[in-house]
Parts: structure tokens; C-alpha cells; sequence
């Protein structure tokens, strides 16, 4: 397994760890240390992506299982409200989050990482995450669209792997919610590949 805990990596971590302690938080200082301990997990781990590519594969299959679920559930409760007066104007809006508990299949393992991954995951230092690892909420009745819409595979399009080793990585199907935590939120690689559960929020929102 390539080194992603080295001496650097670690001072990163450690920063992060103790500005995430302090209070009050200077936000685009963390973001910024998150951004460059994504860039150097990334270098190193992406220069030898055969490595993880079976981790890639499962995590991308759970996400997408899990986006599933988030997807059905989020229209049965609306097509149990859809047609009741007390829920006339109502909106539906769906979430999907990574577990707050920090992965166990994750190759680095320590009593710090519970504490790293609230900084990780925490939306007020990884804007981008607030709405989850689609980057965009699912808004139902607003956004009704397909499954394979909202995961970015319609019109033809199927395999999200900008970044990543093309050749490597043609076959996989990567969905656009993989390409938004690769490449535009503050997840290294190996934060997210390891992760196996999700959390889901749901809302119902009755509009004026």
C-alpha cells in the first residue's frame, strides 16, 4: 500500500487536528489545509491507482446502492403526501452523507482518526459537502428527474473518471457523485474509497 501517513502528511493532520480543536475556527485557513493534504495523498496514491482500484470499484457500487435508496425512499414518501390537502405546496429534499464513524477498512487506523474525519467531513471546512456527496441535494417535486440523471449517467454519458487513469478506469461506470468528491470536494482519495455506510436526511418543507 502506498505510504499516505508519512512525516509531512502527519504534520498536515496534526495542524488540522489542533486548528480544529481551537475556537473560533479561521475557515479558509482549514480549507486550505485540506486542500493541500488532498493534493498529497493524491500524488502519491494516484501513481499507483492499481493499487486501489478494487476499493474504487466497491466504494463506487455502494454509493451508487446507497444513492439508490436515498432516491426510492424519497418518492414513496412523496407519492404518500403528493395528493393529501395537508401537504398541499410541499417540497421534499434528500441529503446523503458518508457515516459520521470514521471507516474501519481504512488502512490507517489510530485514535486520532475518529477526530480527523469530524474536521474532514465537517461542511463549515468542506463547503462543498454540506448538501453530501452528490454535491446537490435531491428536491422533489422541483428537480423530478431519473435515477440516472441524478447520478449523471443519462444522455449517454457513463463513466465519471476525469482525473483518474482513463485507461485504467474505462470500464468502471463512475458516477458524477464519485467525480464530485475526487475532484471537487476537500476528500483525498482514501478518505472516501474505504467508506461502506452512508446516513441519509430527508425534509418536508411546506412552501408559501
Amino acid at each position: 500500500m502506498v505510504d499516505i501517513h508519512d512525516y509531512d502528511i502527519q504534520c498536515i493532520e496534526n495542524e488540522i487536528l489542533w486548528k480544529y480543536d481551537k475556537s473560533p475556527c479561521d475557515y479558509p485557513d482549514c480549507k486550505c489545509l485540506l486542500s493541500l493534504r488532498k493534493d498529497m495523498i493524491n500524488k502519491r496514491v494516484l501513481a499507483h491507482q492499481e493499487e486501489i482500484l478494487p476499493d474504487i470499484i466497491a466504494f463506487n457500487d455502494v454509493l451508487t446502492a446507497a444513492l439508490r435508496e436515498l432516491y426510492d425512499r424519497t418518492h414513496r414518501i412523496w407519492d404518500s403526501i403528493k395528493d393529501n390537502a395537508d401537504f398541499k405546496g410541499a417540497e421534499i429534499e434528500a441529503k446523503c452523507y458518508f457515516s459520521c464513524c470514521y471507516p474501519k477498512l481504512h488502512p490507517v487506523q489510530g485514535d486520532d482518526r475518529q477526530d480527523l474525519w469530524n474536521a474532514i467531513c465537517d461542511a463549515g471546512w468542506n463547503r462543498l459537502y454540506n448538501d453530501g456527496v452528490s454535491l446537490m441535494r435531491l428536491s422533489i417535486p422541483r428537480d423530478d428527474e431519473s435515477f440516472e440523471s441524478f447520478i449523471g449517467m443519462d444522455e449517454g454519458y457513463n463513466n465519471w473518471n476525469e482525473g483518474l487513469d482513463r485507461e485504467l478506469t474505462k470500464d468502471l461506470h463512475l458516477t458524477r457523485a464519485f467525480h464530485n468528491l475526487f475532484e471537487h470536494m476537500e476528500f483525498a482519495i482514501t478518505d472516501f474509497i474505504y467508506v461502506r455506510e452512508f446516513e441519509t436526511e430527508i425534509n418536508i418543507e411546506i412552501l408559501k
